[in-house]
């Protein structure tokens, strides 16, 4: 019989497939005999079975009636008990942190009697009152999916009424008649009281936070951080404690170390007289950790005993949620901190330092992701700069763009090419899409645990919070500060690692991390001055586990380039060779009118005299290549595209030479068109990605190959005759026959031999097939009777096996796609597992059977994709091509998946 509820006492961390994250950390906690309030959670498995059939199990009901109970036992009050009634609160809790998307009620219990019960027990009315009305606005819109703004606005009139400003002004009786409003609003929109039974508010509330699984903002954010819908939340049912019971009592969220930089010591929010949700809300601005000790000496010293308990035990930054309860603290939550990029590395190679973890650990806890975001450019300090107000620095990184004020208008703006930052008093879960739109997030309240500060930083998302001399006015799309007005599209710029906000461009300069990668560790030290203690610190760390990283991998890492710039700064940049040097791109500009001649040439003679004149072109491109990467491999992939890509656009040729034609025009240029709209017509295709292309057109224009396949080995002859050491190697594209593998290669060896016969240089350039189409993985034990090496161009790859057309698909429907689950996230950004990336070990395991020596690697754009990194390493390649840009990330990435399957090789 399967079991849908377990008490805190009866889990551990390890269970968060079944608990949660929240769950299995409040049982942890427990564990560790920590001031845990009783309570249970629900588990996922009962999530996933009230999705599949649209109610709950039958048997869930039974479950948690014995968890109540012994709940009652353990507190010594009873749920809806009029004179000493139990109230709890009922929170979500996912495997992942997905902050504040799904649903909490607090409360649950109260009514119209056991208000009564609650204010005897607190010995305060007020109190009481406002724990019944923070009830009926939560449940209203939580689980009865009321519109929260009729609470607010009834809210707000209740305290124009009495001419007061602030929520904590009105008093019991005020609460009261709230309470009635409140209870109106309920029957006006539900057609139904506001619900008296206790545990009729707890079972319908365990449904909503079931329910808020789906909701909009929840699947939104689970596709940007490519969390599965299959998981499920789990729910929490808590005893409640208070912590708006008066100035002894509060609520906070801290931090073991800072979330935002990695600076060691304790960082938090916290608000006395409050509940909670009060605080994630950034409602009203916080006090510091500080201020605590200052206001509560004891309940201080005991939090900060309970934060280094956790950080040990977790061996990792810890964000945690307690409250105090007139002078007696409660631990509400725990769970491994999210961190901004720098913080991750700081924190890893900090607690390596402290002997808490090792480096493999250390390269665990940091991604390809943050090292891209630690990458991108930084403000430049010396320019000038009009500030205009400074915040709380949540999230770094350097935004520039328009002011916008809703979320609706960052994703307007955005979609049309626009980079807004999204501007509000406060963000909450709704704000999401505008949140992922915007290039940064500003707000004029909250603090570093706020929703804008925990979401922004989540997604390594620029974000300023808390700068209160912001007067921010939604209804007019503006902000004020002072006598500055700042409106709906006006430049703004904000820094998330100092919080300060500036009026119009900042120009940016190179981070930091980048002159670490072009310069070595020494000079970009020299550079800091030496009070940069964190940038120092981030640069020695981002140091220390990237070397790690090249220990651990097994995975080599080369380049797409094409240039000799290209190749350079990949190398400086740790590219082990390159993997993919795309020929047609040597084509373009002054050459292209050699290609055309090559296209449109009447005869042989014509045509040897355009491959005459581009052969010692080819040449110069393959020696400076070979020169550059001198001693490494460099892949080069004959000419791939259509030709019809080298000659002009069919529409605007055609429209030239029919206005020529009706203006009676002649000469030279005129009939040049001509003879090219007629070239032009003859190789135009409906679909030239699958025409006459790649090995196609080596086959097919006689001449074509042979040139590039001569300069290649001219170049690797002069460049061993120069004293180097080159390693030229010639790949193939779109084969999907032995037969034309054949073909390319007896004519490369022909060539090779007679250059090696001019020359007197002994040669050895390995021919091999870039694996890019269904036919050639499936026939790959024949393919590796003559390829020497198998390259996956995933591409093209995923463009055959989907039947998409990347060139027209993603901006035609992905978003629907991605909106009705038919993928999380673009197949040519993520490599598909399940189908091409089957096709990749078919052809890897059956292209080894027949050549066991034969070298597998990926030159797609996926050889870059973190995630498709560690499928690489799984499936045995010997190694990854990508954008010089992404070299730092793929050696990351290729050391964190041979650290994840302890190492070595996988074949």
């Amino acid at each position: 019989m399967v079991k849908y509820v377990f008490d805190f006492s009866e889990g551990n961390r390890d269970l968060k497939d079944l608990l949660g994250g929240k769950g299995a950390n409040l049982a942890e906690m427990t564990r560790l005999g920590l001031p845990v309030p009783p309570g249970f959670t629900i588990t996922t498995e009962a999530c996933r079975a009230f999705m599949a059939d649209g109610a709950a199990p039958p048997e869930l009901r039974v479950e948690v009636t014995m968890a109540v109970r012994r709940l009652e036992d353990a507190m010594g009050r009873h749920l809806g008990d009029p004179d000493d009634p139990l109230l709890v609160s009922v929170r979500s809790g996912a495997k992942f942190s997905m902050p504040g998307m799904m649903e909490t009620v607090l409360n649950v219990g109260l009514n119209d009697r056991s208000v009564h019960g609650l204010a005897a027990y607190a010995g305060d009315e007020r109190f009481a009152w406002d724990s019944y009305r923070r009830l009926i606005q939560m449940f209203g819109k939580t689980v009865l999916d009321i519109d929260g703004e009729l609470f607010a606005g009834a809210l707000d009139a209740r305290k124009a009424a009495r001419g007061v400003a602030a929520d904590t002004a009105l008093d019991a009786d005020d609460l009261r008649h709230l309470v009635e409003d409140y209870k109106g609003i309920v029957l006006d929109r539900t057609g139904r009281e506001f619900p008296q039974e206790p545990r009729e508010q707890l079972d319908m509330a365990i449904e909503a936070v079931f329910g808020s699984w789906n909701t909009e903002r929840a699947r939104l954010y689970r596709r940007r951080e490519r969390i599965s819908d299959d998981l499920g939340t789990a729910v929490n049912v808590v005893a409640m404690v208070f912590g708006n019971l008066g100035e002894d009592s509060g609520t906070g969220v801290c931090f073991t170390r800072d979330p935002a930089t990695g600076r060691t010591g304790s960082y938090g929010d916290y608000l006395p007289n409050a509940q909670g949700e009060d605080v994630v809300a950034g409602i009203r601005n916080t006090l510091s950790l500080a201020d605590l000790e200052r206001l509560d000496p004891a309940s201080s010293r005991e939090l900060r005993q309970v934060m280094r308990r956790l950080e040990s035990h977790y061996r990792d930054l810890c964000d945690i949620e307690f409250t105090i309860e007139r002078g007696k603290l409660w631990m509400l939550q725990t769970r491994v901190g999210k961190r901004t990029a720098a913080a991750a590395f700081r924190i890893a190679k900090q607690l390596v330092d402290e002997h808490l973890i090792t480096m493999d650990e250390a390269l665990e806890r940091v991604t390809g992701a943050q090292l891209s975001k630690l990458m991108f450019p930084q403000f430049d300090m010396e320019a000038a700069r009009n500030l205009l107000a400074t915040g709380m620095a949540a999230s770094p990184g350097a935004a520039v763009g328009a002011a916008v004020f809703s979320s609706a208008r960052a994703i307007e703006w955005a979609a049309g090419g626009g980079t807004p930052i999204l501007v509000r008093r406060e963000t909450n879960p709704d704000d999401l899409g505008g949140m992922i739109a915007s290039v940064g997030v500003l707000t004029s309240r909250g603090g570093k645990t706020s929703h804008a500060a925990v979401v922004a930083r989540g997604m390594g998302t620029t974000c300023v919070v808390g700068a209160e001399a912001l007067d921010v006015d939604v209804e007019a799309r503006s902000f004020a500060v002072g006598g500055t007005v700042v409106h709906e599209g006006d430049i703004i710029a904000i820094d998330g690692s100092t919080g300060e906000i500036f009026l119009g461009e900042v120009p940016v300069v190179p981070s930091p991390v980048v002159r670490y990668l072009e310069e070595g560790l020494d000079a970009a030290l020299a550079h800091l001055a030496p009070e940069d203690e964190e940038t120092r610190e981030l640069v020695s760390a981002v140091d220390a586990i990237l070397s790690h990283a090249d220990t651990a991998r097994r995975l080599g890492v080369q380049a797409n380039a094409d240039t000799a710039e290209d190749a350079a700064r990949a190398r400086m940049w740790g590219a082990q060779g390159i993997g993919l040097c795309r020929t047609e791109h040597q084509f373009l500009g002054e050459r292209r009118v050699l290609i055309e001649h090559l296209i449109l040439a009447a005869d042989d003679a014509a045509r040897q005299e355009a491959l005459d004149a581009l052969l010692p072109l080819q040449r110069q491109d393959f020696t400076e290549l070979l020169e550059v990467m001198d001693g490494l491999p460099v892949t080069i992939r004959l000419i791939d595209p259509p030709l019809h890509e080298f000659l002009p656009d069919l529409t605007e040729l055609a429209v030239r030479v029919a206005l020529a034609k009706e203006r009676g025009e002649t000469g030279d240029e005129v009939e040049r068109d001509q003879v090219l709209l007629a070239a032009v017509n003859r190789m135009h295709e409906a679909n030239p990605m699958l025409g006459l292309r790649g090995v196609r057109l080596g086959i097919v224009i006689p001449g074509l190959f042979a040139l590039q396949i001569r300069a290649i080995a001219e170049a690797q002859a002069a460049r061993t005759t120069a004293g180097g050491t080159p390693h030229a190697e010639i790949m193939i594209p779109l084969a999907a026959s032995i037969m034309e593998l054949h073909l390319v290669r007896d004519e490369a060896e022909r060539i090779i031999a007679e250059v090696s016969a001019e020359t007197g240089v002994e040669l050895h350039i390995p021919v091999g097939a870039m694996i890019e189409l269904p036919r050639a993985a499936l026939t790959a034990d024949r393919m590796a009777s003559v390829a020497e090496f198998f390259s996956f161009g995933t591409n093209d790859l995923t463009q055959t096996t989907w039947g998409f057309s990347r060139d027209d698909v993603e901006g035609a429907f992905f978003h629907d796609y991605t909106e009705k689950g038919v993928f999380s996230v673009s197949p040519f950004e993520s490599l598909d597992r399940q189908g091409v990336g089957r096709l990749v070990r078919i052809a890897a395991e059956e292209g080894r059977a027949t050549r066991p020596d034969l070298r597998l690697g990926v030159c797609g754009e996926h050889g870059g994709d973190p995630q498709s990194i560690h499928f690489f390493h799984e499936a045995g390649l010997d190694y990854v091509s990508c954008s010089p840009f992404r070299i730092p990330v793929a050696r990351l990435e290729a050391g964190r998946a041979a650290v994840a399957t302890g190492g070595g090789d996988t074949r």
